[in-house]
Order: structure tokens, then C-alpha cells, then sequence
């Protein structure tokens, strides 16, 4: 057992929030850091935007989880792709940029959060955001992550726009501004061709201070505590056991996925989860893995008839060269474009105060969703979201060996609103994509087919062939009371020395993508640790 020196605070997980937070703290030379992180450095695909394709399967690369059967989904295993690199997902992601909404924050705040609301969040957005049309107050300039709208012109998109506005819905300049609902231009985390993530925005530039130490496929192995207070990590490196002590804190930034897994190991949660697999109960803590959300994604893929706006043909055969050559030249074409380049935040009711569901326009049309492989065929797709889903899911350790992959259950469709929501939403692609500027590109509805029309049809459809849209979050939850791991400082509910900043906090769900939510919540913790 090899004993490192001595820090003042320990990251563990260099993704999205954790390559945020290790920023910030290394500004300060006085501040010792070390950053464990399971994966690797990097991939050579990881800096290309098209990566999110690319990589989605990739063992090098990506968790590659699978969720566990369950009957409201057809007993599928569902795949839950996760980042395995510096960067964490956003080094594999969709690219999109999303804040949310001010609801978001706000209803944070009222669940007893305070310090969370809008208000309070919005200017670390505006902090961490180098918004190319940025710097009026509003956005972001300056800041570490480059954030861009999305330059591709297409006829395809004009239709879509206006088939959304005949559709009775608006569009939207800015939907990370004041007011999100419209169809839109994607904001992508994408400069000059490159793939913006967390670990080229602000951990390489943090890995040229002496007082960062990284530290990659370093396996956390467990928490060590010191009664109620945590006091270093034990961790798998270069073929042996290690150890590192923290003198300030530990900060646990290893996603929705591997906080509640490092904290259950470590004998932190749920005594009759840890006592199944063989493991001291050394601090109760019942809500670990619990409260678990993510958001289900259904899909409509349709053949496109007009030559040249489809992907599809430029993605394959000679056509591929000539996009590679573009990428290589330019930094544009296809391989420098988000997973999705227009979206839409809409209501499926007129009642509701904001947008209730997310769609992303895309295209090109998927055979294979988990290895991105595409349909001969030129095709488009809208895949739709709930912003807001209520299904609670959960998870846990499934073994007391840290490299096993944990219980992930969904419980997608469990909820009556979140079934309601989804069929609508469904139905509003249709009717989006049947409007009039549509007929000279629209062939015919390819998946799942004219014939799935009724509310029933729709919905068993959707159990039966959804996936994950990669949005883990709320498994270690923020808040007061029982049902939470965390208070509103970020600190583990009855032990000193240990704070958890990722996805894994949130008390709700964010109205969109999470990368950006996700980074904000390591500008926050660094506040908290009066980094900044």
C-alpha cells in the first residue's frame, strides 16, 4: 500500500463538474489538489464533435452501462453510455448547451436550497460561458467553455422552422436567454471544429500548475473515514493499492452513476444495501441511490425525398471523403456539427407556464441507435423529451467489487404525468413534421409507421423501443430532510470532510441537457470552498 503525500482537497472524477472545480481551487497556488480519475486521458476521436457517434460504444472510451430489466420497458437492457476519459461525458457528449429554465433553479431554492435559485446560479453560467454572441449581461464572454450557435445551413432546417411555425409554435433566438420556449438553433459546445469539453475548456490549461496533480485510471476503491470525518480515498493505480489524505476535504464529482457506487462502498447509505453485499454500515444514509431520474427519448424517423439535406448521403460512400476533407480543411461539414443541430422547447399544453418537453431535429436517420450506425436510406428524425420527468428510478451496488458495473433502474413511464407528457409530445412531432413546408422534403414515417396512432399504440411503442437520452442525475440529492444526501453547502449529511458536486445533487431535473448544469455545479462548490 503506497501512501500519497499529504493534500488539501481530493477530487474524485475528473468529468464535467470535477475538471470545473479542479480549476478553480488550483488558481489559488496556496491549494494542493489531486484529481483521481477511473478513465483515461484521452481518445484520439475525443476532440472531434462527431465523437459523440463515434465513441457511444466504445470500451476505450466509455462505460458503456447497461440499465437492469424492467417491465415498464419492455425487460430491455437499456445501454447508458458514460464518459471514461478526462472530461467524463462531456468528452463523448451530444455537444448540446443547455441551462434550463428559471422554474429549474427556482424550485430548487424552494425545496429548501438556498443559495441555488436563478439568481443566485445565473451569473456562475455567465462566469464559465465564452458565448460567441455573449457579453451583454444576458451571456456569457470569457469565460473557460467555448459556446457557439450551430453555422450549418441547410434547406431542410428552413422547413422545419417554418413547419414549426405553422405548427402554432414561435421561434426563438436565445433559448438560454430569458425565455427558452421555441424552436431553435443549437448552442453547442464546439469552437473551430473542436469538441469544447470540460477537460480541454478548463483541465488542460489547469494541468500546467504545479499544485494539480492528475491521476488517471486510478480506480476509487473506497472513502476512508476517521469516525464521522473523511479523510482520504483508497484507490487501484499501476497494478496496486494506494492511498491519498486530504488535510481540507474530499469533493466526490464522479457522476450520478459512481457517486452513490464510491459512497455505498465506503459503507455510506442504505444498511440493508450494504449488509446484502457484505459491508460495514459505517454511516447511515438512506437516500444514497435513490431518487434516481433520467430522461426517456423517443424517436419518429421519416425517408426524405428531396436529393442532398439528408446525412444520410453525405455520411456514406464517396460522399464520406468529401465531408472528411471538408473537416479537415475548413473544420465544418457534418463531423463538426452537435448530435442534434435544431431543437425545440415546447408545451404540450397551452395551461403550462414553460416548455414541459425538449425535441431535437436531426438530419439523418439512426438503424442502430447504440453504435450510431445509419440507414441507407436518406431520413430524418425528431426525438422528443420530457423536460421534467417525475419517475423516480434508483442505483445501488450490485457487488462489493468496485469495477462491477452498479443496479441501474430506470423506472421510465412510472409515472402517470410523465406517460401523459410523452404521448403528447410524440403527437406534436407528427404534427410538426405533417405541416405544409414539410411536403417537399417529408417521405414516408419510416419507425415507427402511420399504423401506431392511438394513445395506446403510441405509448406501448414508446416502452418498447426508447432510449435513454444519457441525463443521469439526483442519486446523491440536495436538500433538507430524509430523502437527501447532501445539504445545500454540498455537504454528506452527518460526516465532515466530504461534499459531492455533479449531477448526482440535483433535486430536480434541469429543463434540457445537463453538461451545462453539471459544469455550473463545480463553479459552484468552488464558491463554496471560497475558491473564488
Amino acid at each position: 500500500m503506497n501512501t500519497d503525500a499529504r493534500y488539501d482537497y481530493i477530487i474524485v472524477g475528473a468529468g464535467s463538474a470535477g475538471s470545473a472545480l479542479a480549476y478553480r481551487l488550483s488558481e489559488n497556488p496556496a491549494n494542493k489538489v489531486l484529481l483521481l480519475e477511473a478513465g483515461k486521458a484521452s481518445h484520439p476521436y475525443s476532440r472531434l464533435p462527431v465523437s459523440f457517434g463515434l465513441l457511444i460504444d466504445h470500451p476505450g472510451a466509455n462505460w458503456r452501462f447497461s440499465s437492469e430489466p424492467e417491465e415498464g420497458t419492455a425487460n430491455r437492457e437499456i445501454p447508458v453510455p458514460r464518459g471514461k476519459l478526462l472530461g467524463g461525458s462531456s468528452s463523448i457528449n451530444g455537444l448540446v448547451y443547455v441551462r434550463g429554465q428559471t422554474l429549474d433553479y427556482d424550485t430548487w431554492a424552494q425545496l429548501g436550497n438556498r443559495g441555488w435559485s436563478w439568481s443566485d446560479v445565473e451569473p456562475l453560467f455567465r462566469r464559465m460561458e465564452n458565448y460567441e454572441k455573449g457579453g451583454d449581461g444576458v451571456r456569457g464572454s470569457g469565460g473557460p467553455l467555448s459556446v457557439t450557435e450551430v453555422p450549418d445551413q441547410n434547406p431542410l432546417y428552413d422547413a422545419l422552422f417554418d413547419a414549426a411555425v405553422e405548427a402554432g409554435h414561435k421561434r426563438n433566438d436565445d433559448y438560454n436567454g430569458p425565455d427558452q420556449e421555441g424552436i431553435v438553433k443549437t448552442q453547442a459546445t464546439i469552437s473551430g471544429g473542436r469538441r469544447m469539453s470540460a477537460a480541454h475548456c478548463y483541465l488542460r490549461p489547469a494541468m500546467k500548475r504545479s499544485n494539480l496533480h492528475v491521476v488517471t485510471e486510478a480506480l476509487t476503491l473506497g472513502l476512508i473515514l476517521d469516525g464521522k470525518r473523511c479523510v482520504g480515498v483508497r484507490y487501484f493505480h499501476n497494478s496496486q493499492k494506494n492511498e491519498a489524505r486530504a488535510g481540507r476535504e474530499i469533493i466526490l464529482s464522479a457522476g450520478a452513476i459512481g457517486s452513490p457506487q464510491i459512497l455505498e462502498l465506503s459503507g455510506i447509505g442504505k444498511p440493508e444495501v450494504l449488509r446484502q453485499h457484505g459491508i460495514d454500515v459505517n454511516h447511515e444514509l438512506a437516500a444514497v441511490g435513490e431518487n434516481f431520474r433520467d430522461h426517456i427519448n423517443a424517436r419518429i424517423q421519416w425517408k426524405v425525398t428531396a436529393p442532398g439535406v439528408s446525412f444520410n448521403e453525405r455520411a456514406q460512400g464517396i460522399n464520406l471523403f468529401g465531408q472528411v476533407l471538408k473537416y479537415l480543411t475548413t473544420g465544418g461539414g457534418f463531423l463538426s456539427l452537435p448530435s442534434a443541430p435544431l431543437l425545440a422547447f415546447l408545451k404540450t399544453r397551452q395551461d403550462l407556464e414553460t416548455p414541459d418537453v425538449q425535441m431535437h431535429l436531426v438530419p439523418y436517420a439512426v438503424k442502430d441507435p447504440k453504435r450510431r450506425k445509419l440507414h441507407p436510406f436518406p431520413g430524418m428524425t425528431v426525438a422528443c423529451y420530457q423536460l421534467r420527468p417525475e419517475s423516480l428510478g434508483s442505483i445501488h451496488i450490485r457487488s462489493a467489487d468496485p469495477s462491477a458495473q452498479p443496479a441501474i433502474r430506470f423506472n421510465f413511464m412510472g409515472d402517470s404525468i410523465d406517460r401523459d407528457t410523452m404521448v403528447e409530445g410524440f403527437k406534436m412531432m407528427r404534427r410538426i413534421v405533417q405541416a405544409g413546408p414539410m411536403d417537399p422534403y417529408r417521405g414516408e414515417e419510416y419507425s415507427p409507421g402511420a399504423s401506431v396512432d392511438s394513445d395506446e399504440a403510441i405509448e406501448q411503442w414508446i416502452r418498447e423501443n426508447s432510449e435513454t437520452a444519457y441525463h443521469p442525475i439526483g442519486t446523491c440529492r440536495m436538500g433538507q430532510g430524509p430523502n437527501t444526501v447532501v445539504d445545500e453547502q454540498l455537504k454528506v449529511r452527518g460526516l465532515d470532510g466530504l461534499r459531492i458536486a455533479d449531477a448526482s445533487i440535483f433535486p430536480t431535473m434541469p429543463s434540457g441537457n445537463t453538461n451545462a448544469p453539471s459544469i455550473m455545479v463545480g463553479e459552484k462548490c468552488a464558491d463554496l470552498l471560497g475558491a473564488t
